[in-house]
C-alpha cells in the first residue's frame, strides 16, 4: 500500500497527493470548521483540495462498518487494507487536535462577540465559495451557471424553513431522518444538527441522547451508517463522471447554506431561521467578514501558484489510492 491518493489541486486537475503536513494542516482546519456553527469540515476538504480523496475514503469506511454490522468477519480485512490509512490517520489526528485545543477559545468567542464571529465566518463561507471555482476542470458554461445559481437558492430556501419539532416520531423516522442527516459529514456547508432540525427530528434525537435511550440511539446510529454507506458511495460515482456539474452543485450548496451564519439574528430568539436587520458592531462584523473573505482568496493564491501545473484527469478520484 502506497497511502497515496487522489486530491485536487485550487486551479487545477487532481495531482499528486499532498504531503503528511499539508494533510494534517488540513485536518486541523476541518477540524476547526466543524466547531463552527453552519460552517462545515467539508468545505475545508473541498477547497484544500482533498474533497473526492476524502470521499472515496469515507464510502471504504462506511463499508467496512457495515460489513461488521452484518457480521461478515471474513470480509473484513480486505476492507481494511483498501482504506488510505496514511491519510486517515493524520487527516484525524489533525482534527481530533484542533477540536480540543480551539473548542474553548471557539466557545468564548461565539458567546462574547457573536455578531463579529458570525461575520467572520460568513465572510470565509463565501471566500470559500469563490475560490472552490478553480477545482473546476472545465469552463463555466451558463448551464453550469444555472445549476449552481439554482443549487444556492434551493439550499437557502430549506434552510429558511425549521417546522416545529416531531411529537413522539417512531424509531424507524428517526433512524430514516439520520440517514438523511449524516450526509452533512461530507456536504460542504452543511450542519447535520440543522438538517435535523429542519426535519423536525432535532429535539426528539436530542431527548433520546439525553435520556441515554440505547434502543433509539442504536437505531439512530445504524441510520446514520446505512445514509453514510448509500451518500458517500453516489457522491463517489458522481464525481467520477460529471466532476464539474457535482462540483457546481456543492458549491452552490455553500453560498446558500451561508444563511444560518448571517451575524443577526431574528429577534424571535436562536433557531429562528428568519433574518434581522443589521444592528450594532455593523462596521465591524463587515470589516471582520472582508478580512475574511479576502484571507480565503489570499491563501488560495498562494497554495495555486506554490502547486505548479497539475497532471492527472479527474476520474482518477475513484479510489481512495488512485491508479496503483
Amino acid at each position: 500500500m502506497t497511502g497515496r491518493g487522489p486530491a485536487l489541486t485550487p486551479g487545477a486537475a487532481p495531482d499528486a497527493a499532498p504531503g503528511p503536513l499539508r494533510t494534517l494542516l488540513t485536518g486541523v482546519a476541518m477540524g476547526t470548521a466543524d466547531l463552527v456553527p453552519g460552517f462545515s469540515g467539508g468545505t475545508v476538504a473541498l477547497v484544500a483540495g482533498i474533497y473526492p480523496r476524502l470521499i472515496a475514503n469515507i464510502r471504504a469506511s462506511a463499508h467496512v462498518v457495515s460489513l461488521a454490522l452484518r457480521l461478515r468477519l471474513r470480509a473484513l480485512p480486505g476492507a481494511l487494507r483498501a482504506l488510505d490509512w496514511s491519510f486517515l490517520i493524520v487527516l484525524l489526528v489533525g482534527l481530533v487536535a484542533a477540536a480540543f485545543t480551539l473548542a474553548a477559545t471557539l466557545d468564548r468567542l461565539l458567546e462574547t462577540e457573536p455578531v463579529v464571529m458570525s461575520a467572520v465566518f460568513l465572510g470565509l463561507v463565501l471566500g470559500a465559495a469563490t475560490v472552490a471555482r478553480h477545482q473546476l476542470v472545465g469552463p463555466v458554461t451558463v448551464r453550469l451557471a444555472a445549476l449552481g445559481l439554482t443549487s444556492a437558492v434551493v439550499t437557502a430556501v430549506l434552510l429558511g424553513a425549521r417546522p416545529d419539532a416531531l411529537d413522539d416520531p417512531s424509531r424507524l423516522l428517526l433512524g430514516a431522518t439520520a440517514a438523511i442527516a449524516v450526509c452533512a459529514m461530507i456536504l460542504p456547508g452543511v450542519s447535520g444538527s440543522f438538517l435535523l432540525l429542519v426535519l423536525g427530528t432535532y429535539e426528539p434525537v436530542i431527548a433520546a441522547v439525553a435520556a441515554r435511550d440505547a434502543a433509539t440511539l442504536l437505531v439512530v446510529i445504524v441510520g446514520a451508517v446505512a445514509g453514510l454507506l448509500v451518500f458517500s458511495t453516489l457522491l463517489n460515482w458522481l464525481l467520477r463522471r460529471a466532476h464539474d456539474v457535482v462540483l457546481v452543485v456543492l458549491i452552490g450548496l455553500m453560498v446558500g447554506s451561508a444563511r444560518v451564519l448571517w451575524p443577526w439574528p431574528s429577534a424571535s430568539g436562536v433557531g429562528d431561521p428568519a433574518l434581522g436587520a443589521p444592528s450594532g458592531q455593523v462596521g465591524a462584523a463587515l470589516f471582520a467578514m472582508a478580512v475574511a473573505f479576502v484571507a480565503v482568496v489570499a491563501v488560495d493564491l498562494v497554495i495555486r501558484r506554490a502547486a505548479g501545473p497539475a497532471a492527472a484527469p479527474p476520474s482518477s478520484a475513484a479510489s481512495p489510492h488512485g491508479s496503483r
